[in-house]
């Protein structure tokens, strides 16, 4: 829960903000752990990410395992599908802020980390896409991790 002037400070300090969106999947909506917890007004309040991302706060999108399972793109769909009308985010930016957001949280500043473009270390995921998107090969730094391909 963060109001506008406290998004306007984390923006202008450049604080990255380190978020979970699969607790609103979990726990938000009109019938959730947070209203049970916090009553629906404040409810209504929690994981505000389009106006964080508005505000010009970065965003790193993680799992907060094990108290959620590992799932990236649960945590994408959860950003993007916010139960919360106006909080969800577009796609690109829920998937920027699973990929380039972490290295930015990290400390990272190089305009290529988290990034598959010339120049950048190569480092990536081929994913076959669906429901349930499977990883088909993992490349870290060069050096191939996992592949099925």
């Amino acid at each position: 829960m963060i109001d506008g002037p406290g998004m306007a400070t984390l923006a202008e300090l450049g604080v990255v903000a380190s978020v979970q969106p699969v607790f609103d999947a979990w726990w938000g909506g009109p019938s959730g752990m947070y209203v049970d917890r916090l009553g629906a007004d404040r409810a209504r309040g929690m994981n505000p990410y389009a106006a964080l991302h508005a505000a010009g706060v970065p965003l790193a999108f993680g799992s907060d395992a094990p108290v959620t399972p590992l799932g990236p793109w649960a945590a994408v769909r959860a950003a993007v599908e916010h139960r919360t009308a106006g909080s969800g985010v577009p796609q690109d930016v829920a998937l920027a802020a699973h990929t380039t957001g972490g290295h930015r949280a990290a400390g990272e500043r190089s305009p290529l980390a988290g990034r598959l473009v010339p120049g950048a270390p190569a480092s990536y995921a081929v994913w076959e896409p669906g429901d349930q998107p499977r990883c088909l090969r993992t490349v870290q730094d060069g050096r191939v991790l996992h592949d099925t391909l």
